[in-house]
């Protein structure tokens, strides 16, 4: 399950890595964002 969500998350949401986002001015709906991606991420590793 955590596999698709990860697919899911490539492809729906930004890539704050790409547009050199820096985390001390994210709001933090950028900081949610990032914190889902890596918990699907860890998850879908396991």
């Amino acid at each position: 399950m955590f596999k698709l969500l990860a697919k899911l998350n490539k492809w729906l949401l930004p890539n704050y890595t790409k547009e050199q986002l820096d985390l001390a001015k994210a709001t933090k709906f950028q900081k949610a964002i990032i914190a889902w991606k890596y918990f699907v991420t860890t998850r879908a590793l396991d």
